[in-house]
């Protein structure tokens, strides 16, 4: 029995939270037949310490699965650690220690911090990526990519830190410096492995339509990412040579008013285009130029337009004219051809492009009502028209000439059909050691050659123990040094190792069963488990991250592993963490240590606090005040449930006709505050109105204790009350229940349903008068709103058809009584 009016937090948390761990409280199984919910939280990167942001998203993740269990679910809710990448690298390497001690002395560290808060984990499902028994796994799904033509090698063009021995990635390039070291980094030309993601672009793109449980943002993000574009390929022969250059437009119907040509400066044919021409060197130094300056740009930095001629020139095959060709900075060789026919009266960069080296301009589609003139043009026109100068598809509609167009290069044999994607094939080298090893040998004799599996997994080494060096692999001969499985001779090793966002494109699978090991996957467990009914996380992982794990379903599937399509029905992308006025970080000086918060007032007001401060896909702005208030309103239930612990001895049925008026108010406002509750959190997961729907119970709860409340209605208001607000604070719910005498935890319990008549607020009948005369009744609240109410008698059926198209010069209300309409 309590001996103070302030609960012990420290004591009672404590206690539930061994009491929930000796009895693997969370611990689920698949069960076929029994309704299943599946809630993750993308799993974090073991840094050392969590931060409000995994305490906001970890706690929404929280009380879904707790909501979902006591609606009788069967729940998965797991947790792990993305535990590879860079930071820890170059962490231990700062420290004099092995990347393997440092992560899993922060996975230690971190793991008992999500303890403290009290989240139901089903802990046994733990996983870390770093573990040789998940990353086993992802080497085998490697060769059965490998061997499925999902996967190859290219040569390709990165940034290279010659003092790290590194590639780097883009963002990592700053001012054309190292991020890491500040030394120069340069291009290098270097063999990489890429998946073939662009095999799945178009049902990547098509199975958007069926993701109407995410962001429309997110959908759309993708969307543009996937990037589809349908027009016409089109062949220009290089003159004086057997060569061509392939182009890709959406706007064929312009094709009669190219002008130039326009290369990105990676083009294969670049070179043999100025071979030997006055123009060789000039271009040779545009090209290293421009490489250099889209390192030192930032990604959303747009550079100057410039370009450089080659000396030679293409035909173009509807007009037969020699056209010059430009290596220029703005031409991707990513997207399309890397080649692009240049019109600058129709398109704005070609147009600017044109005014700066003084190229032709020559207008072919004519707007309707407009006659453009080429020397009088300040922009380019790029909207749709009439077509003019095109030949014989002179006077068509520019979008009924392009299939036209198309269809003529096609007969033509010059051209055809095609659709292209800004998607890219997924390049997964990384040139580190704290990754996954890339599973195949390269032989002199066999060429590429995959690890046997038996031979799996390749470790890193020193990671047995821990010790030992962890420079790159391709700097370590031990590593290196191998027989080739296939003929026996010597060899050498992959040294790339796995993009790290691998690891996380199929962890919500392997949660299924993360103990099988015979298998990556489950089949029959991940068929019960999956998809994920809910996906939780930080919108900045919107595109690379979902597009893969989206891409590796698809693929899984193919393999033979999965049977869902998509990975995720429902995705809730939570909002940040501010104070004073920027995201929380350390390098802003604005941190607040969630550990220091659930020491000074206990995980569950922390947990309340970041769930009742903003709907969850808002930002939630710091306010050390809301902590307190989040803190005393917890305190307020502690004393309204001890100073009526006899209420709970009571076994008699609620009897409405036996209700007094301060208890049938309370008893009301119980089954309004379920339906509220349970509204806001199957609608949107608005955890904020929700609590302050209990608030408001526990208000009225509070201020009528001291009348006569029916025993029977005291003790449905206060279960109820610690029933509701149970998934967002476990801890004092579950030991408040337990103080009350129920034989069994709350843990158990199942949410309560409300009773619609219970729940209907007393009504009132209002007349409605048109000119005085009574023409309707209404049934309203008593305590309705004067503009609520004439909305209400306006669109009442009777009153609408009376009124027709008539506008009211004046509508009378007397309070409680009627509604008088004055035409």
């Amino acid at each position: 029995m309590p001996t103070n009016d302030k609960y012990d937090f420290k004591v009672i948390e404590q206690r539930w939270q061994q009491h929930w761990e000796e009895e693997k409280t969370n611990k689920v199984s698949h069960q076929p037949g029994r309704p299943k919910y599946y809630v993750l939280e993308m799993f974090p990167y073991p840094s050392g310490r969590i931060h409000m942001g995994h305490v906001r998203n970890y706690s929404i993740g929280d009380v879904i699965a707790r909501y979902k269990r006591m609606q009788g679910f069967n729940v998965l809710h797991p947790m792990g650690w993305d535990a590879f990448g860079l930071p820890a690298e170059n962490a231990a390497m700062k420290r004099g220690i092995h990347p393997a001690s440092w992560t899993y002395d922060n996975i230690d560290y971190m793991r008992g911090q999500l303890k403290a808060m009290g989240l139901s984990y089903d802990w046994d499902r733990e996983l870390a990526t770093c573990n040789p028994d998940y990353y086993r796994w992802e080497q085998v799904l490697f060769l059965k990519m490998l061997e499925h033509g999902l996967i190859y090698r290219k040569e390709t063009t990165v940034n290279w830190c010659d003092d790290c021995q590194t590639v780097l990635a883009r963002e990592q390039v700053i001012d054309g410096a190292c991020w890491r070291c500040d030394q120069p980094v340069l291009p290098k030309t270097m063999y990489g492995w890429f998946f073939k993601i662009t095999d799945y672009a178009e049902e990547l793109l098509a199975d958007l339509d069926s993701l109407t449980g995410w962001p429309e943002k997110v959908v759309t993000m993708q969307r543009n990412w996937i990037g589809k574009s349908t027009g016409l390929a089109c062949d220009f022969k290089v003159e004086g040579s057997d060569q061509t250059i392939t182009i890709f437009t959406t706007r064929p119907d312009t094709i009669f008013g190219v002008t130039f040509m326009s290369l990105a400066v990676e083009h294969p044919l670049l070179k043999a285009l100025t071979k030997g021409k006055p123009e060789e060197q000039q271009v040779n130094l545009f090209v290293q130029e421009t490489i250099l300056a889209k390192q030192r740009a930032s990604l959303d930095q747009e550079m100057e337009k410039q370009g450089v001629f080659t000396g030679s020139y293409c035909i173009n095959p509807f007009t037969g004219e020699r056209v010059p060709i430009f290596a220029a900075n703005f031409v991707l060789m990513e997207y399309g051809t890397g080649a692009v026919m240049a019109v600058p009266a129709h398109d704005q960069r070609d147009f600017e492009f044109a005014c700066k080296y003084s190229l032709p301009i020559r207008v072919v589609v004519q707007p309707e009502g407009e006659a453009l003139d080429a020397v009088a043009m300040t922009e380019a026109a790029e909207g749709p028209g009439v077509l003019v100068a095109s030949g014989s598809f002179t006077g068509l509609d520019s979008i009924e000439a392009q299939q036209a167009i198309i269809a003529h290069a096609q007969r033509e044999r010059c051209g055809r059909p095609h659709i292209t994607y800004r998607l890219r094939d997924w390049g997964i080298s990384r040139q580190r050691y704290w990754g996954a090893p890339i599973p195949v040998i390269h032989c002199e004799s066999c060429g590429i050659v995959p690890v046997p599996e038996s031979e799996l997994p390749i470790l890193l080494p020193g990671t047995e123990d821990s010790k030992g060096r962890h420079s790159p692999l391709h700097q370590q001969e031990d590593f290196i040094a191998v027989t080739c499985p296939s003929c026996g001779k010597p060899a050498r090793r992959e040294t790339d190792t796995l993009d790290t966002f691998v690891e996380s494109s199929w962890y919500f699978a392997r949660y299924t069963n993360p103990g099988l090991d015979t298998a990556p996957i489950d089949m029959e467990a991940a068929a019960y488990w999956l998809p994920v009914d809910q996906y939780i996380g930080g919108v900045e992982h919107a595109i690379l991250h979902l597009l893969y794990a989206r891409f590796f379903t698809k693929m899984l599937r193919d393999l033979g592993y999965l049977t869902v399509n998509e990975p995720f029905t429902n995705l809730l992308t939570q909002g940040m963490v501010i104070k004073d006025g920027a995201k929380m970080s350390k390098s802003k000086g604005n941190v607040v240590d969630p550990s220091e918060l659930i020491e000074q007032y206990g995980a569950d007001t922390v947990r309340l606090f970041s769930l009742f401060a903003a709907p969850p896909e808002r930002d939630l702005e710091w306010n050390a005040q809301g902590v307190d208030g989040a803190s005393r309103f917890l305190n307020r239930v502690y004393r309204l449930v001890i100073h009526n612990l006899t209420c709970f001895g009571q076994t008699a049925i609620v009897d409405l006709t036996a209700l007094n008026e301060p208890s049938r108010i309370l008893h009301r406002k119980t089954h309004q505050a379920i339906r509220r509750v349970t509204e806001n959190i199957e609608s949107n997961f608005h955890f904020n109105t929700a609590i302050s729907g209990v608030m408001e119970l526990v208000n009225l709860a509070t201020t009528v204790a001291d009348e006569q409340i029916d025993p029977a209605v005291q003790r449905d208001t206060l279960e109820t009350i610690l029933t509701l607000l149970f998934p967002m604070v476990p801890h004092f719910c579950e030991e408040l229940w337990q103080i009350s005498g129920h034989p069994n935890q709350l843990n158990n319990a199942v949410w309560p349903q409300y009773n619609v008549e219970a729940a209907k607020d007393d009504e009132i009948t209002i007349v409605i008068q048109i000119n005085g005369k009574v023409r309707s009744k209404l049934q309203v609240p008593p305590d309705i709103d004067d503009q609520s109410l004439e909305r209400m008698a306006l669109s009442e059926e009777k009153i609408s058809k009376l009124l027709a198209d008539k506008q009211p010069r004046k509508i009378i209300v007397v309070q409680k009584k009627l509604v008088n309409i004055v035409l």
